[in-house]
């Protein structure tokens, strides 16, 4: 063996033991008398101490060499890393390979741009924090393993190479060689198929399932992803809450030993967008959105009276800080969700001061300060809509820009929660047609089952997502396991019997023979 030691996992314990080590020069120290070597594997760094460095070959960062040599304890520890406390004295080096200079540093923190990292994605791999996302990764797939089995889960593939159904993206698809002229899908989930795993009496089903789905890309969407996807029968959304709670705290407190108390908060999605602006919010920081559309109501503003919310936002301390560039800015930000203009309002000497405020009354002046609660220097941003979502959205994007940017987030700490009572609809605008929120299966609401037929839009469902730290990290529903009821949310999407069919029949053929209430979720794994 080339090795009989880790470099990353020698300690004091291992004073005086004779050891051999491989890996790659992290650094080197050329002081003249002395020649100091940070050698790393996959496991860590040890520093190398060569005495003489006439005796040894030259050395450059990132050669392949191994050395023979004594574990010392150091005069001066570093105590910032695992390793800090010893080195090895080198007795003999020898390069295995050369290597020529890198185009980044090596290291945790690097000076390279994503695409150049992706270009030498095998370099970028032997930085620390990158070969730990692997670990992690793996370390979760192990413990998801033990859990669901512990629990009863049987651990089932469905295939890749399938139908196209529409589940919210664009399918991948593959030709078939065989049939000229048709093609497979690739999976956007496993959606339909686990489902059919619960009609076929599985109970109680896992996955780590590769998913598919060409859609643009985002901060935290690619195009090619994995999932842990979890869907049982015979269970409440409580109990499929607790069960993927449970396996949560096993991921936190063996990984990052991080206790997370149970049950976690649950908290309804328009409660979520009206105090965050979101639907995944991130609750480690306040700057919550207050709805002012009754004092509002009240200005002379006449464009005010054709809207049906005005809320906003307090930046505290922020009034003098925020320019007119700033509010370009911020403007284009609104932009997105059609909130023109962004207004805003600051504090001086204990007054409104703006352009906007000649249209505001002194006693709606009074009012704002009293229900805002604000105080000398603060910046309000506000803006109207007729649409809720775009209102909250636009200002949720700006809250969690500002905490951002002003440090209100507390590296280290986790937020956990539930949000829950999604609705079952989203309205097409200008149109009398509705989209499924999650997907055309989840179930509604028991006690909104009536409003299916008078008000699609106010119906809630079984849905719920988990958001950690300001991100979805997952989500599931419970599903719809009557033909009736399936039948009615697909005429609400606007779909014909043929469309139905064509789609479909051979997954709604399935109710007929006994379908068991079913339900379950799926965590982004990469998240």
């Amino acid at each position: 063996m080339l090795r009989n030691k880790y470099n990353g996992e020698l300690r004091l314990s291992d004073v005086g033991e004779k050891v051999e080590l491989v890996g790659w020069v992290s650094n080197r120290r050329n002081l003249g008398a002395l020649l100091f070597i940070e050698l790393r594997d996959n496991t860590g760094n040890i520093q190398c101490t060569v005495l003489d460095p006439t005796k040894v070959p030259d050395v450059r960062n990132e050669y392949v060499i191994r050395v023979t040599g004594t574990v010392a304890k150091k005069d001066v520890p570093n105590y910032k890393i695992p390793t800090g406390e010893v080195e090895v004295i080198v007795e003999t080096l020898e390069v295995i390979n050369k290597a020529e200079t890198t185009p980044f540093i090596i290291a945790d923190k690097t000076d390279a741009l994503e695409d150049t990292r992706l270009q030498y994605r095998y370099l970028d791999l032997r930085r620390p924090c990158m070969l730990n996302n692997l670990r992690v990764r793996a370390k979760i797939v192990q413990l998801t393993h033990e859990y669901l089995d512990q629990n009863r889960f049987l651990e089932v593939e469905t295939p890749i190479l399938n139908l196209a159904t529409p589940e919210g993206a664009r399918d991948y698809i593959v030709p078939a060689r065989l049939h000229h002229g048709s093609f497979y899908a690739l999976p956007q989930s496993p959606q339909l198929f686990k489902q059919l795993l619960m009609i076929g009496g599985v109970e109680r089903y896992y996955q780590i399932a590769k998913c598919f789905r060409d859609e643009d890309l985002r901060a935290d969407r690619q195009p090619e992803f994995t999932q842990i996807d979890v869907e049982t029968s015979f269970l409440s959304q409580d109990d499929v809450l607790t069960l993927c709670e449970g396996m949560l705290q096993k991921y936190f407190k063996e990984i990052v030993n991080y206790d997370i108390q149970l049950p976690l908060r649950r908290m309804d999605f328009w409660e979520a967008m009206d105090r965050f602006g979101s639907d995944k919010p991130d609750t480690r920081f306040g700057l919550e959105l207050h709805d002012i559309t009754s004092i509002m109501k009240r200005s002379s503003f006449e464009n005010f009276q054709q809207y049906g919310y005005i809320k906003c936002i307090v930046i505290p301390g922020r009034g003098k800080a925020t320019s007119r560039k700033k509010m370009d800015e911020l403007q284009i930000e609104a932009n997105k969700f059609h909130i023109k203009p962004l207004m805003n309002l600051k504090v001086e000497n204990g007054a409104l001061a703006g352009s906007f405020t000649k249209f505001l009354g002194e006693d709606v002046q009074a009012d704002l300060i009293k229900e805002l609660g604000l105080n000398e220097d603060d910046l309000v941003l506000f803006g109207a809509s007729n649409n809720r979502r775009w209102i909250d959205f636009g200002l949720g994007a700006l809250r969690t820009k500002f905490a951002r940017e002003l440090g209100y987030i507390i590296p280290g700490t986790y937020d956990l929660l539930w949000i829950v009572n999604f609705p079952m609809f989203d309205p097409i605008e200008g149109t009398d047609l509705y989209s499924a929120e999650h997907h055309p299966f989840t179930r509604p609401r028991d006690e909104d089952l009536p409003l299916l037929d008078t008000k699609p839009e106010e119906v809630l469902a079984y849905a719920y997502d988990i958001v950690i730290n300001g991100y979805e990290a997952g989500g599931g529903t419970l599903r719809i396991y009557d033909h009736d009821t399936q039948w009615k949310i697909f005429k609400l999407l606007g779909l014909s019997d043929e469309e139905v069919a064509r789609k479909f029949g051979w997954f709604i053929d399935a109710f007929k023979y006994g379908v068991p209430p079913h339900g379950g979720f799926a965590l982004g794994l990469e998240r």
